[in-house]
């Protein structure tokens, strides 16, 4: 019986390729034949799933992080020409520490740094995965350095969520990012006030990174959900058919996760193929829960909770769950 374990990452925790390999590794010791499909969803990760699944060469370039200090950052360059770019690997907010975020100072302009360094590394399209960042700065630091795209770009969302308002990037994302709530309202009055935005603020994604969304779509790029991106370039609609179970999951199972992320469109995927999908998070939220069952997750599970005991929890999930399909 296959049994596709299918994670992102556990941020901070593991990355996709070690969950996935946890999950095999316990599904196997089941008797079950375990497929390994590690995924990212436009957010941090999603070069390295993509390099996976479609090859290409790492570079990487001199940029600055969110906070305008000097860090090298990888892009991978594909034999086709096409770049995969990622906004955490500039100004990504795990490259901060805890005592260091600066939510009303941080910028984008080393994402646009970074983009072109892409192009001066020969590179003739690219998509750029937006999650991950540190910034709320509705791409202003971004275009401060490209005020045009170099070439034709494809924005890979991690959430679709609006550029403003209760669901917006300042209001649902600004906290994480170390943003007191007089801060959160400072942020969401400033994109509110970019007129470039402005026809934009509604469209899914628009909010992702920040207001990076809402950026790039000013600028003429695609705006797509980075889940379906991977998904297709995986071949994970061919992967699934005829598995027996599929094992998703990430960090935390939250609103958000129904929003864009892996486990919304792996719920999705398998539903399709009719293949039942069982969801895990390290944290589980009431609201993550219900809104993956109704799309049609077969369950939801909270693993311990313990950094320390993630890849042993994930091990005895993937024993636990292939037993209940291994006949």
């Amino acid at each position: 019986m296959k049994v596709v374990c299918c994670p992102d990452s556990l941020k901070g925790v593991l990355g996709a390729g070690e969950a996935a390999a946890a999950l095999a590794e316990g599904a196997g010791a089941a008797g079950a034949k375990a497929v390994q499909v590690p995924l990212a969803d436009g957010g941090e990760g999603t070069a390295e799933v993509l390099h996976r699944a479609l090859g290409g060469e790492w570079r990487s370039a001199k940029v600055l992080d969110a906070l305008g200090r000097p860090v090298t950052a990888r892009f991978l360059l594909r034999p086709d020409g096409g770049a995969i770019v990622e906004a955490a690997e500039a100004i990504g907010l795990a490259r901060l520490g805890a005592s260091e975020l600066d939510p009303l100072g941080a910028t984008s302009r080393g994402l646009g740094a970074l983009l072109l360094a892409a192009v001066d590394a020969g590179a003739s399209h690219a998509v750029v995965a937006l999650g991950g960042s540190a910034t709320t700065d509705g791409g202003a630091g971004l275009r401060q350095v490209i005020d045009e795209l170099p070439f034709p770009v494809t924005a890979a969302c991690d959430v679709s969520n609006p550029l403003l308002g209760p669901r917006g990037a300042a209001r649902v994302f600004g906290p994480q990012k170390g943003a007191s709530p007089e801060q959160v309202d400072e942020l969401e009055r400033r994109l509110e006030e970019m007129p470039e935005l402005t026809p934009f603020r509604e469209l899914p994604g628009a909010g992702a990174a920040g207001g990076l969304g809402a950026a790039f779509a000013a600028l003429g790029a695609e705006l797509v959900r980075g889940i379906d991106l991977v998904l297709e370039a995986v071949g994970f609609d061919e992967i699934v058919a005829g598995g027996a179970l599929a094992v998703t999951g990430e960090g935390a199972v939250d609103a958000s996760s129904a929003e864009g992320k892996v486990p919304a469109g792996v719920v999705a995927a398998c539903a399709r193929a009719r293949v039942p999908c069982v969801v895990f998070g390290g944290r589980v939220e009431p609201a993550g829960t219900s809104a993956l069952i109704a799309a049609g997750a077969a369950e939801v599970t909270a693993l311990s909770g313990d950094p320390q005991r993630a890849l042993q929890d994930l091990r005895e999930l993937g024993e636990q769950l292939a037993r209940r399909v291994v006949v």
